[in-house]
């Protein structure tokens, strides 16, 4: 072979050995590439599945944040509905004495405005005695049973409450208290009530009898008196014979009287309305109010209830007279109020006789239902004595406050018919 010819083939092999370079590294390159790819791709798949699985339990801590919160707000919700239910009072206080919660029920037997659970209210002298048995629960930490608290007069009478208290630990801390009562002033009425059926059944029984022999005897002195002609006799014994028939004419009334209130009750009992009876006893006595520039004025929601029509139009009456005869006399024209509400929880129809007279000092509001027992000159006092006695037979309960226009208020409660 010439030179020509070695020089050729050998500059074909090269080109050929740099092909298979080239091709190799062509083949290894792509086989890198292809790698890659692989490794990128499975990088990304991993780096997806964890990101879903965290977003999957975002989810699911903000679903079960919202159903806490939901819990939280219906608990919430359930202890607000449960303390304003209650029909007793509940009261929680603070270490430092502040209240923190009164129920509605609370705020009602304590007289105080209505108002949300939580907000605070000023101390008085009417809430005083039930918050001075809570800072002795909070001094002593030790619980209250029990306990019989009595609130000042606020206008219609005295309030009874029972009262139990439990100091509120946070582990071993005390920090604050919690107290339940409820209002036992009908309890205390009801005991007062059979207290008096008793007294007045035993007054009636050693009484009546007495009080026979003393109309006879008056009778006889009356009937001997009637047998001189005033006309016949001389004139300087004729005063002497009038006062004997007068005296024995008020004694007379004043035995009636009094042997009405000592006679057993048997009541006639029919449905009888309030209103009725009310405005037929303010009727009789609304005349003699305008003849002297006052009047008398009915207003409120009246009920029905089973009882003796007589005795408690007896009873009204003897109430607005007793009424007209103290707000007569003073520098203002007379004004009798009579006002009525229904209580329906307790089935209990509330009256209140106000008028604007001198009142009745609390000193003597115990007494002024004992018989016998007056401030007027000619007054029997029985009266109110009647009056007490027709209302305690008909299951109710009397009370005495002060009225809105300064005088006497008496207040009367009557069960309600079925």
């Amino acid at each position: 072979m010439t030179p020509s010819a070695y020089a050729l083939l050998g500059l074909t092999a090269m080109v050929a050995a740099l092909v298979t370079v080239l091709m190799f590294a062509m083949l290894k390159f792509a086989a890198a590439a292809r790698e890659t790819r692989r490794s990128l791709h499975g990088a990304g798949a991993e780096t997806a599945f964890l990101s879903a699985a965290l977003q999957e339990a975002v989810t699911k801590l903000k679903a079960q944040e919202r159903a806490n919160a939901a819990r939280a707000d219906a608990s919430e919700r359930l202890n607000g509905e449960i303390i304003s239910s209650l029909t007793a009072g509940l009261v929680m206080v603070e270490l430092n004495g502040d209240v923190r919660i009164l129920n509605p029920a609370g705020r009602r037997m304590l007289d105080l405005p209505e108002a949300a659970s939580t907000e605070p209210f000023e101390r008085s002298a009417r809430v005083q005695p039930l918050l001075d048995v809570i800072d002795e629960s909070l001094k002593s930490g030790a619980a209250i049973v029990r306990r019989g608290v009595t609130l000042p007069e606020n206008g219609h009478g005295v309030t009874h409450l029972g009262v139990t208290v439990s100091p509120l630990f946070d582990e071993q801390t005390l920090h604050g208290a919690i107290c339940l009562f409820t209002d036992l002033t009908a309890v205390k009425d009801l005991e007062e009530q059979l207290r008096l059926k008793e007294s007045l059944a035993a007054v009636g029984e050693l009484t009546a009898g007495i009080a026979h022999e003393f109309r006879n005897s008056l009778a006889t002195i009356q009937g001997y008196s009637k047998l001189f002609d005033l006309n016949a006799l001389p004139p300087v014994y004729r005063p002497y014979v009038e006062g004997i028939r007068s005296e024995t004419e008020s004694l007379n009334q004043v035995v009636t009287n009094f042997l009405t209130f000592a006679r057993p009750a048997q009541l006639t009992l029919t449905r009888v309305s309030l209103k009725a009876i009310i405005d037929r006893a303010a009727d009789e006595v609304r005349g003699d109010l305008r003849a002297l520039g006052g009047d008398v004025e009915v207003s409120g929601d009246f009920g029905d209830l089973d009882g003796d029509e007589v005795l408690l139009r007896q009873a009204f009456s003897n109430l607005l007279r007793n009424a007209v005869e103290a707000a007569t006399g003073g520098a203002l024209p007379p004004r009798i109020q009579i006002q009525s509400e229904l209580d329906r929880v307790q089935r209990v129809s509330k009256i209140s006789v106000n008028d604007n007279g001198p009142g009745i000092a609390p000193a003597l509001r115990e007494r002024v239902f004992r018989p016998f027992f007056t401030t007027k000159r000619s007054g029997t006092g029985l009266g109110l004595a009647l009056v007490q006695k027709i209302i305690v037979f008909h299951n109710g309960r009397v009370a005495i406050g002060t009225s809105p226009f300064g005088g006497a208020s008496l207040i009367i409660a009557l069960p309600l018919s079925e």
